[in-house]
Parts: C-alpha cells; structure tokens; sequence
C-alpha cells in the first residue's frame, strides 16, 4: 500500500474522530457536564451541541427528571423517650448540574443523610402521640428544614413523604399491655358503676315497696274503721241480727279448723249464743 494513501487513510480517520469528539446530542431528560482542561465550561442543554475536540470533554452525565431518593428506616427516640422507626421518601430535581456535581462529594448520599438527621431532630422534640399522628407537621417541618440546604447544591426538592413512623417491636409491646391494662381498668369500673346503679335501684324499689305498703296497710286500715262505725250505727242495740252473722263466721271457722289435717278434736261451745255475745262483749 503507497504511503500517500495511508496517509489519507490516517488522515480521515483523525478527523472522523475529531468530528466524533466535537459533535455532542444530548439526550431529552438530561443535561451533561463540559470540563475544558479539566475545569468546568459549561453545561449541554438537550438537542445538538459543539464542543472542542481534544480540550474539552463531558464530565458527568446528569439527568433533570425527578429522582425518587428512598431514606433508609432509622430508630428516633421521641421526647418522651419512645422509640420509633421511621423512613421517608424523597422526590428531588436537578436545576443545575454543575452545582450538583461540583458542590458535593455524592449528592444522593448527602441528601439521604441530611433527611435522616433532620428527621431524628424533628421528632425528638415530639411525645409519642404527637409523633404519631402528626404527619402532615413532620413533613412540612421536614422540608423546610431541608430546601435551602440542598439548594446551594443546585438541587429543588420537590416533595418528601413519611412513609412509615411506627412504634418499635419492644415499644409496641408495651403499648398493647397498657392498653390492655385501660381497658381491664374501664371494664371494673364498669362493673362498679353498674353493681352501685343496681343497688341504688333495688334499694330504691325496697323503699317505694314499704311505701306503697304502708299506705296499703293505712288504707285497710281507714277502711276497716270506716266499715266497723258503719256496721256500729246500723247495728245500734240490736244484737240478733250481728249475733246471726258472728256465729255463721264462727261455725264456718270451726268448720275449716275440723278439716285441718293438723286438727284431731274439735270443741264447740255449748251455749253458741253466749259465746258470740262475749265476743261482742255484751
């Protein structure tokens, strides 16, 4: 092969490659990172872009779509020294990849710890019952403890979610006897409140029971008086008819008396008359 065509042959070849090197097409949902030298230049937008062959290079490849960071379960002790575990998502974005990749080590790592530190912070100025039923103030404490940090990285950060802030295994446990412990507590007192209702109401029935009886008894009582002064002033003086009647009741008495099982003799008197006018006391 003659010299001059693999020179040409060389030749082609350097600038294919120089063209190669020059000629970028940065992807849609990225953004990729120029260093002249070694220092940063610039930053390739989307779409077609040239660089200079040889002097400059792409550094870093950072993409602008949301990134979903997933913050590790850690143990908080909240103020009242329980002991939960949490963790959280975060939803950040890239607005400018040279701070990102210039302004910290590892961004992702970074982030993730500064969540995870703010967290256990937050929380710890909370008692167990506000840690968990407050997420909504966790999280808004959350992201603003955190925005203006990461924005000198060059990072917005969109959103962060708690997912799970739950009492630990040995908390949890504690949580259930106490728990159960209220509930035996609510139940007995319960039972008291109910023992000491019925009570009240059986002693209060036994009251109006003696009540009612009472004035049964005074009723009866006005009643046999009413009846004794009118049999009284209808009677008079005579006797025959009242003595009639006395010993009708008193042979009917006698009569029941006879047919008694417990009863073995039965004595009648022998002047019937005379008997009932002694009741009578006459």
């Amino acid at each position: 092969m003659e010299p001059a065509l693999i020179l040409a042959i060389a030749v082609l070849l350097f600038l294919l490659i120089t063209v190669a090197k020059g000629v970028r097409q940065v992807p849609q949902g990225f953004k990729w990172v120029v260093q002249r030298l070694g220092k940063y230049h610039t930053s390739l937008n989307p779409g077609l872009n040239f660089i200079i062959p040889y002097i400059d290079n792409v550094a870093f490849k950072v993409t602008t779509k949301d990134i979903v960071l997933d913050i590790p379960s850690q143990e908080v002790i909240t103020k009242d020294n329980a002991v939960l575990i949490t963790n959280a998502v975060a939803y950040i974005n890239i607005v400018s990849p040279e701070k990102a990749v210039y302004g910290v080590e590892d961004y992702v790592f970074a982030i993730q710890t500064l969540v995870q530190t703010s967290l256990r912070s937050i929380v710890g100025e909370m008692t167990l019952d506000e840690a968990l039923s407050s997420r909504d103030h966790i999280k808004a404490k959350l992201k603003a403890a955190i925005s203006d940090d990461i924005a000198d990285w060059g990072i917005t950060l969109k959103t962060v979610e708690i997912q799970d802030i739950n009492p630990s295994d040995t908390m949890q446990a504690a949580m259930e006897e106490q728990a159960a412990a209220e509930r035996a507590r609510r139940a007995t007192v319960t039972r008291a409140d109910g023992d000491k209702h019925a009570a009240i109401l059986k002693a209060e029935g036994a009251l109006e029971a003696s009540r009612r009886e009472a004035e049964a008894q005074v009723i009866l009582a006005t009643a046999s008086k009413t009846a004794i002064t009118l049999v009284s002033e209808a009677i008079g003086e005579k006797e025959m008819p009242v003595v009639y009647l006395l010993g009708e009741r008193y042979i009917s008495s006698l009569q029941h008396l006879a047919e008694s099982g417990n009863s073995k003799f039965v004595v009648f008197p022998a002047d019937i008359p005379a008997a009932i006018k002694g009741l009578m006391g006459r």
